[in-house]
């Protein structure tokens, strides 16, 4: 168990990062038509998926940074036109969505995050964004995940989260993303 609910939210933005990481590597070994090619799911291609996640990752984690980008976040629903390219914008904006986790502690939970929406700012809890954030993450990535399994790459295990069985292959990705089990489990000095 985590010490604290900040604590808990960080472990979830890594998570979140490393889940991001597995797919979008995965992704990255389809050639471009097989990025592209129409698939059944809410958005009909691998890249308009992901690109989606990205958009919307950018219009939240700007508000929960405290900024107005709003629905210009999604003015270009593609801005991503490869996998190589998404997965580098990917990285940074999850980058971003952790380093604002680790900044948190349990008080600054409860404190609101004002989102434009357009034609006004909407007050929500830290808190609760956060977990839609992840949510939306989660649900998309499913979708992504079964468009996957329908081309010759495998999808990678998304919901082993620090499991033992895992623990060689989260060790090289650990790597891969600079942290180590103690920077997921212990708070930020």
């Amino acid at each position: 168990m985590l010490p604290t609910l900040a604590g808990t939210f960080r472990a979830m933005a890594r998570n979140n990062a490393w889940c991001n990481h597995r797919l979008l590597a995965a992704v990255a070994q389809l050639d471009q038509a097989a990025f592209e090619a129409p698939r059944t799911g809410f958005f009909p291609s691998l890249r308009k998926t992901l690109n989606h996640i990205l958009i919307i990752d950018h219009f939240y984690v700007d508000a929960l940074e405290g900024g107005s980008l709003g629905p210009a976040a999604w003015q270009d629903q593609e801005p991503c036109a490869t996998a190589a390219a998404l997965q580098a914008a990917q990285a940074a904006v999850d980058g971003r969505l952790i380093a604002h986790c680790d900044g948190l502690d349990d008080a600054a939970l409860a404190t609101e995050v004002r989102v434009h929406r357009g034609t006004r700012f909407q007050a929500e809890r830290r808190d609760r964004l956060l977990l839609h954030l992840f949510l939306h993450q989660i649900h998309h990535r499913g979708h992504a995940h079964g468009m996957l399994s329908g081309t010759e790459v495998k999808p990678p295990q998304l919901d082993e989260f620090y499991s033992i069985a895992e623990a060689p292959l989260r060790e090289a990705e650990f790597a891969e993303l600079g942290w180590t089990e103690d920077t997921v489990w212990m708070p930020p000095r």
